[in-house]
């Protein structure tokens, strides 16, 4: 019986937990049928979702519904922005949900959500994008029936969200990053303390300034919520901004106009560590161990009323007295710290709020640095009124204060400035309106970066004027370079707070200049990464100066450059030389053109004149010419020439990406010698051409014209002359190292070999004389270091034997003819002596015939 009745409850419970898993399979389409329902009836706006499923187990005994990828995106005026973007939504409700009606409402008692993203946004018109609700027709029918959608929400719970609030109008940017919340509490009861636990990340912009970026904050908060009256009362809480402790107290409540507010909040300790959790965490470090003395406090309130024209009036006053600070295992301390700061708005009006620095000063060791600053008229036209006085020695910050950095800092910091001007002013440049006084110099800074490349400045002066910076001196050294600057540096204010264009005017002069020194080292491969290459300046888009320049060697890729000097202009993140020259290859190089880094890859356009350059060094050094004209090690002397071309620009490297470029080249050759051992292709083509002595050939002077571009260099046509040899040479190679050249060879008889000066020797001087030149043709095909060549000897040698044929045929008629006469005149011979007279014609025509071309077939039997 015992048996009977477990097996029987066996049976039950595999039945029950089978149902359990197929009532999901079973409702799956309900649910989704239910969601978007639920959905569409709610909200004006693009939806959709991935899938929805359901669970029993998640939460048993009630059932989770799942939503993967849940996207809303606002129609017009916000056409395509995304609204909410959810990669998971899970809903809580009871089994006995799933089995109401279509008309029934869906109660929900608990959502989770993880990788969301809410976008608010509103336009300058002052409309947001958030408010998609439909509006219903019957909004006053009381017997309107209930909306598919009920909340009744326990608890809930989001991770890893972003919130970006953006506001056109008032150019406003706050982003909410790795925001985690969770709250608890029941909203089936209309007041209520909800539980809430938050950690985030916050930065905030207004009108293109960043006021915070990244700050940590932490709220663990019980809320006391009236839903009647939408109004939420701090009760107990616990903030932390970054590592600096706050409370709270008061309510914030939601009325028809906006939200009405009246909060106050304080540090619970006026500990002087509560100054040093303000810090950033990129910038600081652990309290733990920390010496202080003296205060420091926030304490402020915000009461009042935020609508779309005022805000809640505030005070927060920020200070410190005479405190000081010394970490563990550091020796220097930070001694005589005061703190005196004021952000207040007395009428409700966001533009009649000011910030007050009154007074922040510290010292190390004997140095002393202060500062004081005043800001009003902050949304309207900010004015800013402030002063810098004092000295610090970079070295000892690190020594004072563990700055998380690699390498520790060096160098005296010494200022004497003020400064007031207003924002409109620096908009619209009028400096009559900027009060700038005072210098500030650095000297004996040294810097190490990450890729343990350094700077050291060993002095730089800046004098303030009201227009201008004046950049008195700077001398500078890194890496194998040295630097000296000095010239004026415009609209300073206008580049900091308002991202207008940087204006300068400079002098330039350097010893030595490596440009490797200046671009950013890039990452060796680990086991777990690629390497990453180097990467090039990109020319900043703020930039507009023009610099004069001289150095005396310059080091660029395998090159050194010699007495470089010339303007560089660089505007709209494109470099314009001008008047560039430098001494190099035995010569002098001009140059001017412009690099523009502008698209994504970057563009060159450059014209450049080479002068009494040695052609072995350029051919052999540049890149680029050596695949123009490959003659490195062939020949040797000095060159003149004219290139202009354009192309890309390697992104890593900045220097010519070869397949791209294109342009043309005029060139001229002087004093030059050919070494046709060092060429393959000379080699064979000596060997096939007997009559020219390569290595004695004369080029000097020789002008030629070359057009290249998708990597194919055309060579139009120009003539060589060897001995009273002309020879045409014109054709195509590619940078690839193949080629198709034409050679046209207008030769002489007599260089036809010694047969062929033998046989010329028996003809009298004026019939040699008279023998045209011989027309040869070469093409050469293949490559560089493989040519294939061939020859048209056969047309050469049927030329030669056809001029001396009829040079004989021609000559032996004028005999016969002259014979002929004088035996009509004489006509004393008897008709038999004629007949003889004219057969001897005919066998010495072909016995001359035959000679000649006997010749010319020994001559050139070798070339068939």
């Amino acid at each position: 019986m015992l048996k009977k009745i477990l097996k029987i409850s066996a049976i039950v419970l595999v039945v029950i937990v089978a149902a359990l898993f197929a009532i999901p399979y079973f409702f799956k389409d309900q649910i989704k049928a239910k969601i978007a329902e639920a959905i569409n009836e709610s909200v004006d706006a693009k939806v959709s979702f991935a899938d929805a499923d359901l669970s029993l187990f998640k939460n048993f005994p009630n059932a989770t519904v799942g939503i993967e990828k849940l996207v809303i995106i606002n129609k017009a005026p916000f056409e395509g922005d995304t609204l909410v973007s959810l990669g998971e939504l899970n809903l809580k409700m009871s089994i006995k949900e799933l089995f109401k009606g279509k008309d029934e409402p869906l109660n929900i008692q608990g959502i989770t959500s993880e990788n969301g993203l809410i976008n608010i946004i509103f336009n300058k018109d002052g409309v947001g994008n958030f408010d998609i609700a439909l509006k219903d027709k019957k909004e006053t029918d009381k017997d309107e029936k209930s909306k598919p959608l009920s909340l009744k929400i326990q608890n809930y719970k989001i991770e890893n969200f972003t919130f970006r609030y953006i506001d056109q109008g008032s150019k406003i940017k706050m982003v909410i990053d790795s925001l985690n919340h969770e709250g608890t509490g029941d909203f089936t009861n209309s007041k209520l303390d909800l539980t809430t636990k938050s950690t985030a990340k916050i930065s905030l912009d207004m009108d293109k300034v960043n006021y915070m970026k990244n700050v940590n904050l932490t709220l663990d908060a019980v809320l006391g919520i009236d839903l009647d009256k939408s109004k939420y009362t701090f009760k107990e809480n616990k903030a932390l901004i970054n590592q600096l402790p706050l409370e709270f107290d008061g309510f914030i409540q939601m009325v028809e106009a906006g939200q009405i507010y009246d909060l106050k909040f304080k540090t619970p300790t006026s500990s002087f560590t509560n100054f040093l959790g303000l810090i950033p965490s990129a910038y600081s470090s652990g309290l733990n161990g920390v010496k202080t003395t003296g205060d420091f406090t926030v304490v402020g309130f915000a009461k009042g009323q935020l609508t779309d024209t005022t805000v809640p009036k505030f005070n927060i006053a920020i200070a410190s007295n005479n405190a000081s600070f010394q970490y563990p295992n550091l020796p220097k301390s930070v001694q005589n710290i005061v703190i005196d700061t004021k952000i207040i708005n007395e009428t409700g009006i966001l533009n009649d709020t000011y910030v007050n620095l009154d007074k922040l000063s510290f010292r190390i060791d004997q140095d002393v640095f202060s500062a004081k600053a005043n800001v009003k008229n902050i949304t309207v036209n900010p004015f800013v009124s402030a002063a810098l006085k004092g000295t610090i020695n970079l070295a000892n910050l690190s020594k004072a204060y563990p700055i998380k950095m690699e390498k520790p800092l060096a160098g005296i910091l010494k200022a004497d400035v003020t400064t007031q001007f207003d924002m409109a002013s620096v908009e619209k440049s009028q400096y009559q309106n900027i009060k700038n006084a005072g210098t500030m110099s650095l000297s004996g800074f040294k810097y190490t970066d990450e890729n343990n490349k350094s700077m050291n400045i060993s002095t730089a002066l800046v004098e303030f004027n009201p227009s201008t910076i004046n950049l008195k001196q700077f001398n500078a050294t890194t890496g194998k370079s040295d630097i000296a600057i000095n010239g004026i540096l415009e609209n300073f204010y206008g580049f900091m707070f308002k991202k207008q264009e940087l204006k300068g005017n400079f002098n330039m002069s350097s010893n030595q200049l490596a440009v490797d020194d200046f671009m950013t080292a890039g990452e060796p491969a680990t086991a777990k990464t690629e390497a990453k290459p180097t990467e090039a300046m990109k020319i900043p888009a703020f930039l507009n100066c023009t610099i004069n320049a001289k150095a005396t060697t310059v080091l660029y890729d395998n090159l050194k450059l010699k007495d470089v000097s010339g303007k560089l202009i660089v505007k709209d993140e494109k470099a314009t030389l001008e008047n560039f020259k430098t001494s190099i290859f035995g010569g002098t190089i001009g140059l001017s053109g412009a690099v523009s880094t502008k698209t994504k890859v970057p563009t060159f356009d450059m014209n450049l004149g080479f002068n009494q350059v040695d052609i072995a060094q350029t051919f052999t050094q540049l890149e680029m010419m050596k695949k123009i004209a490959p003659i490195a090690g062939i020949i040797n002397g000095k060159l003149n020439s004219t290139i202009k071309l354009n192309g890309n620009l390697d992104a890593n490297e900045l220097t010519p990406d070869l397949k791209s470029i294109s342009g043309d080249l005029l060139g001229q050759l002087l004093s030059t010698t050919v070494n046709s051992k060092n060429s393959t292709l000379l080699n064979a083509l000596g060997s096939n051409i007997k009559f020219i002595d390569l290595n004695k050939l004369n080029l000097n002077d020789i002008k030629a014209a070359l057009t290249f571009d998708n990597g194919k260099v055309n060579v139009k046509p120009f003539d060589i002359k060897y001995q009273d040899i002309k020879v045409t040479v014109g054709g195509t190679h590619g940078f690839d190292q193949t080629m198709n050249y034409n050679l046209k060879f207008d030769v002489p008889a007599k260089y036809l070999g010694s047969e062929a000066n033998a046989f010329i020797a028996k003809m009298s001087p004026a019939d040699a004389a008279k023998l045209e030149n011989i027309p040869i043709n070469a093409v050469i095909g293949g490559n560089f270091s493989n040519p294939k060549i061939s020859t048209d000897m056969k047309t050469a040698i049927s030329s030669l034997a056809s001029q001396v044929a009829n040079q004989q045929k021609e000559k032996l008629t004028q005999k016969g003819a002259s014979a002929l006469s004088d035996l009509i005149n004489k006509n004393t011979k008897a008709k038999d002596t004629t007949q003889a007279a004219k057969t001897e014609k005919e066998q010495k025509t072909q016995e001359v015939t035959k000679k000649a071309s006997d010749l010319l077939n020994g001559i050139f039997k070798k070339k068939n």
